[in-house]
């Protein structure tokens, strides 16, 4: 919903387009003797940030189409939602054409070879020094490769994990042996989801192989449209619904309706539109996360004024009550004492992992 330009021609994104969306869970409070103001009909959403990054052409790597322009905003991201067009009316370039004419899984290892070799040139351009460092027994190779590659958000277990299942000894391989690294690298730092859009737009036939692929069927245009109408009130619509109702038909114009039965027609056959579903997965699957609520009252479930469950943190699966404490404020994790599972009333241990749902009270030094 925030202001972008919306056109079928090449490069309309030239810089990036940043908003919130937000993932869908179950709120809590549906199942407790407590009610809470923050979550809409027994749904919790909880915000995470999106950057909308122009389509990446063939070749882009080396510059073409402002390649490394747009590659280098991939550097914030967690994981990466790849759009492509369901419909085959968009060329690799993303040129406009007839519906069904291109094949759009063309660009699921285009974007994956480039994100790759634009990795690989990086790596390459520090790899003669790397090399020589690395005749010290004292240096470490992984540790060099993930300070070079920190703003990626690379991690030294990211490049321990890609040498091992590259099958290489990075101490005496040469940077022109390290493509097929750098695909692995990029896959364990950048995991990759896709989201068919257009699907509203697709032959059955096309549909089918783009299902086939992994790929998730979307439809932007019909979640749009839904948003703007359940924010005028004329429909009842919360984004993720597998399909809406209409209030008062009688405020309807006649093409409003046939649209809305449009496109309930699709939601009805494909569980929703799908926008909802490529988030969820993205953040649940792709970065295996779990929702924590810390509260500072574990009976009344309400922090210090009184909310109930105001707060809720996306966390990494296995993190412990006191990752949650340092999440809330790192005075809290330094003053950490114990925690209190608020749905048993149980003290537990810092070290103890926390399931997804969990709420959770801490006990710090620090107020």
């Amino acid at each position: 919903m925030a202001p972008a330009e919306i056109a079928n021609y090449p490069f309309t994104t030239i810089d990036a387009n940043r908003g919130v969306a937000y993932v869908r869970v179950p709120c809590p409070c549906t199942s407790l003797a407590h009610r809470c103001g923050v979550c809409t009909d027994g749904i919790r959403y909880i915000g995470v940030h999106l950057i909308d990054v122009a389509g990446l052409v063939p070749e882009a790597h080396t510059g073409k189409g402002l390649g490394n322009q747009f590659l280098d905003h991939l550097r914030q991201a967690d994981a990466i939602i790849q759009v492509i067009d369901a419909s085959g009316s968009t060329d690799i370039e993303g040129n406009p054409d007839n519906p069904g004419t291109h094949d759009p899984l063309e660009e699921i290892p285009m974007l994956k070879t480039e994100m790759a070799m634009w990795l690989h040139g990086i790596i390459e351009k520090h790899w003669p020094k790397m090399q020589r460092q690395a005749q010290s027994r004292s240096f470490s190779i992984y540790t060099g490769l993930a300070e070079i590659l920190a703003g990626l958000s690379i991690r030294e277990e990211h490049v321990m994990e890609a040498e091992r299942e590259a099958g290489i000894d990075l101490r005496l391989t040469a940077a022109a042996d390290l493509i097929e690294f750098s695909k692995i690298l990029m896959r364990e730092a950048k995991p990759m989801i896709v989201a068919g859009n257009k699907a509203d737009l697709a032959s059955p036939d096309m549909l089918s192989r783009v299902k086939s692929s992994g790929a998730i069927p979307t439809s932007g245009a019909a979640e749009l449209a839904l948003r703007t109408a359940a924010a005028s009130h004329l429909i009842s619509y919360h984004p993720g619904d597998a399909t809406f109702s209409i209030p008062d038909e009688g405020r309807l114009s006649e093409a409003q309706k046939a649209g809305l039965m449009k496109m309930k027609a699709y939601m009805d056959e494909h569980g929703g539109t799908g926008v909802q579903e490529i988030i969820n997965r993205a953040v649940f699957e792709l970065l295996d996360m779990i929702v924590l609520y810390p509260v500072e009252d574990e009976t009344h479930l309400t922090d210090g004024q009184g909310r109930v469950l105001p707060d809720a943190f996306l966390m990494k699966k296995g993190s412990t009550p006191h990752d949650l404490a340092y999440q809330v404020h790192s005075d809290i994790g330094k003053g950490f004492l114990y925690a209190i599972d608020a749905k048993t009333k149980m003290r537990i241990k810092e070290s103890a992992v926390l399931k997804d749902g969990d709420i959770i009270k801490i006990v710090s030094t620090a107020k």
